[in-house]
């Protein structure tokens, strides 16, 4: 996956259509809509076969294999995540935190493949439901690789950059 930016280094970014953009911009919507309402079915149906999810102890650079992280799975672990969610029986999900984010700066560039690399800055409010029921606040950069599947958008990379990725994290238990 190619970021949009990184490094302080800008590559060309060849201008999507306006109704690409919107259609883009829907599309990471829906997908944080769906992760805020624990809606894990409709969230994996977004999915390409080949998708990876990847959230580093630190910033995004060089090899996800040889990074340390706290997540780094491919579609078969993500599949398996959202099983044990789905039982009732984790319990670092129970009751659910109540979440929303809320999405800004979002930067789209298109390859003639009718692939997009889009970055967009977020910031996730969590409760912790199932523990103290503090306020959580979790800012960050999510860098997404979409490309259609059969017509549809799909995401076929999601990987997140914690703005305090280099500090302890607390366990992340749902959906970032």
């Amino acid at each position: 996956m190619v970021p949009v930016s990184g490094n302080n280094e800008r590559r060309e970014i060849r201008l999507t259509s306006l109704e690409t953009r919107a259609e883009i911009e829907q599309f990471l919507y829906r997908e944080a809509r769906y992760a805020d309402e624990f809606s894990l079915k409709e969230w994996e149906a977004l999915l390409t076969d080949d998708f990876h999810y990847w959230v580093p102890a630190g910033r995004i650079g060089g090899d996800p294999a040889k990074q340390l992280a706290y997540l780094n799975d491919n579609r078969a672990r993500v599949a398996t995540r959202i099983r044990q969610l789905q039982t009732g029986k984790r319990l670092s999900q129970l009751p659910m935190s109540p979440m929303r984010r809320i999405l800004s700066n979002i930067e789209i560039a298109e390859t003639p493949e009718d692939v997009f690399s889009v970055n967009a800055n977020f910031v996730i409010y969590e409760v912790a439901a199932q523990s103290t029921g503090e306020l959580r606040v979790w800012p960050g950069q999510a860098q997404y690789q979409l490309r259609r599947v059969d017509g549809e958008l799909r995401m076929a990379a999601k990987w997140i950059e914690l703005v305090t990725a280099e500090a302890g994290q607390r366990n992340l238990t749902f959906l970032i």
